[in-house]
């Protein structure tokens, strides 16, 4: 038995003599002094909390000593969660449980025990995590958040939907070449002036996916549309947040606390209201024969399976499907543009090599497409850099297991929460040398064609992988390859006195704020 163990059954026992002779001493009273019995409660909820992380200890992975009630958070760094797995994992290896306030979570670290858990065992590990501040106002409905059948049915039928409007084909490509073409039109107003890139490279992507979702798109000047993207924008920096991790570790104070979680509530209540609106419209207008887009196949679908009481096809299911996809197919490109030119901005060799490589492939006279990207191999090494090196999601959104496990030999209770470092496996040495330096040359061989390796995991992998990562892919060619082709990037400041260190890094990357100024070529 270890020594922590032992001083814990000390600490036990003698908590134990001290409640009993507490509480034979006050039989004798009328009343019992309320100090006392809140003394006496404090100190059981202590000794059942110290209990029930002892109990489960010699089944779970190895891990540090937790704290009554609190568990482990002491030793996570709320803005940067990753260097903290990474610490723990030097001690631990690479499979170790945390506990985040009073359960327990398994973390993987390393390609190795991501790769064995996520595609070898890719069924059992399946299942979603419980990350209580989106629960909240999703309640197991979208595709993101959800779990079991549910989730087979609404993955299955946005991966089906998506590749039939066009994800992975021409009219998808047309859609993204005019948001590229728009784009540049709205980065000509700003007439070589500095601007902060934050709003306007949101405009392109949400429109994609709204084309996708309402067959419809904004214009840049909507007073709508720019409260929608600023709500959005909002929602993903407070999600990285520290305090909304502390609130997912511990979902009570949610009830009782102010904070960013109640504009993050607000801001879902919007945005609710304004899908609900664009439902109501497709309802009135729907043509069974004809589906517009994503919200007409799924209206279709209701319709089909009205009498099945089993369905999965609700009203509530859709507005929390189009809720997941607005977030997943804007914040997530737009995020990785503004990372993306900051990049290029501290690095100008890098973009006049891109540059050199588009006036080579595409020249000045026509957009770029998809067909030019597999003779463009600095420019693919570049972009896939850029998400290797920003590590857009850190740690992925939580896994759970689906049933009781056996994983390494440990035992893995069903339920439990599955906390994936992504952050090891794009940043593993072995695979990339130097991986703490922004190098394009991890993606190109000694012949300089481009490299593929399997540790290029910013979409995650498995069966949670992101559903629209072939559109994501296209976006980012596209409307990365356009703004190079028709703008020459310049910084406000020296480029070696740009700061590319990321404000947070919760939930996702947050890059920090910076000026940039497009001149035209």
């Amino acid at each position: 038995m270890s020594i922590a163990h032992i001083l814990i059954n000390r600490a036990l026992s003698g908590f134990t003599l001290i409640a009993s002779s507490q509480l034979s001493q006050e039989k004798e009273k009328a009343s019992m002094d309320p100090v006392v019995v809140l003394v006496i409660s404090l100190s059981c909820l202590l000794l059942l909390s110290l209990w029930r992380q002892r109990s489960g200890r010699g089944k779970l992975p190895p891990g540090p000593m937790p704290l009554p009630i609190i568990g482990n958070i002491l030793q996570i760094d709320a803005k940067n969660i990753s260097k903290s797995l990474t610490n723990v994992s030097k001690v631990y290896g690479s499979v170790f449980t945390l506990y985040l306030g009073t359960k327990p979570t398994v973390v993987l670290h390393g390609y190795e025990a991501v790769k064995e858990a996520l595609i070898d065992h890719g069924q059992v590990f399946s299942g979603r995590g419980s990350f209580p501040v989106t629960d909240r106002v999703h309640k197991g409905f979208g595709v993101a958040f959800a779990n079991g059948n549910r989730w087979r049915e609404m993955r299955r039928f946005s991966l089906m939907t998506l590749r039939n409007f066009g994800m992975g084909k021409r009219s998808i490509e047309d859609r993204i070449q005019e948001e590229a073409r728009c784009l540049v039109e709205e980065l000509r107003k700003t007439k070589s002036s500095p601007c902060d890139p934050n709003f306007i490279l949101g405009y392109a992507p949400c429109n994609v996916i709204c084309s996708i979702i309402f067959h419809s798109r904004f214009h840049y000047k909507d007073q709508n549309f720019l409260k929608f993207i600023q709500k959005l924008l909002e929602n993903q920096e407070i999600l990285s947040s520290p305090w909304i991790q502390v609130c997912n570790n511990f979902p009570v104070l949610m009830d009782y606390f102010p904070g960013s979680h109640k504009t993050f509530f607000k801001n879902i209540g919007d945005m609710r209201e304004y899908f609900l609106e664009k439902i109501k419209e497709h309802q009135e207008s729907l043509d069974m024969n004809s589906p517009r887009d994503l919200t007409d196949c799924f209206l279709i679908k209701m319709e089909e399976e009205k009498d099945n009481p089993q369905t999965e096809f609700t009203i509530e299911a859709l507005v929390n499907l189009v809720n997941d996809l607005f977030a997943a197919g804007t914040e997530t490109i737009s995020t990785t543009l503004r990372h993306g030119l900051l990049h290029l901005l501290k690095n100008p060799e890098v973009t006049e090599k891109v540059q050199e490589e588009i006036d080579h492939v595409i020249g000045r006279h026509r957009s770029p497409c998809m067909q030019d990207k597999s003779s463009m191999p600095y420019t693919e090494a570049v972009l896939h850099e850029i998400q290797r090196y920003i590590d857009l999601v850190p740690t992925s959104l939580p896994h759970a297991v689906n049933c009781d496990t056996k994983f390494r030999n440990y035992f893995i209770p069903k339920g439990t929460t599955i906390i994936t470092s992504l952050t090891s496996v794009l940043c593993d040495s072995k695979e990339f040398p130097n991986p703490e330096k922004f190098d394009p040359g991890h993606f190109l061989d000694e012949n300089g064609k481009f490299k593929k390796s399997d540790y290029f995991m910013p979409f995650s992998t498995g069966k949670r992988a992101c559903a629209g990562e072939g559109l994501a892919r296209m976006e980012l060619f596209l409307f990365l390859t356009t703004i190079l082709q028709n703008f020459r990037l310049k910084s406000v400041v020296d480029p070696k006195d740009l700061d590319t260190t990321p404000v947070s890094r919760g939930l996702v990357s947050v890059p920090p704020a910076y000026q940039i100024c497009f001149i035209p070529v």
